[in-house]
């Protein structure tokens, strides 16, 4: 069971801040087609991953990172500072 973490407009698509989800994906990328393979909603948030940032355990990383341990799986768009 991984807790997966929405923000901004990802959060609006899908319409939840966080979930449980159990997962036999290997990697962020794996997550990703589940996801979107459940609904229309999720389909529409990770319809464009060039779009997107994760972080695994609060560490940013990449959609090919292995998920093996991982709590926490957060997806959000990408920041810019000021």
């Amino acid at each position: 069971m991984i807790d997966v973490l929405y923000f901004a407009w990802v959060r609006e698509r899908i319409g939840l801040p966080r979930e449980k989800v159990e997962t036999r994906a290997a990697t962020v990328a794996d997550l990703i087609e589940e996801l979107k393979a459940r609904e229309d909603r999720y389909a529409a948030a990770f319809a464009d991953t060039r779009s997107l940032r994760v972080a695994l355990d609060q560490e940013l990383s990449d959609f090919s990172a292995p998920l093996a341990g991982v709590r926490e799986v957060a997806f959000f768009p990408p920041m810019t500072g000021g």
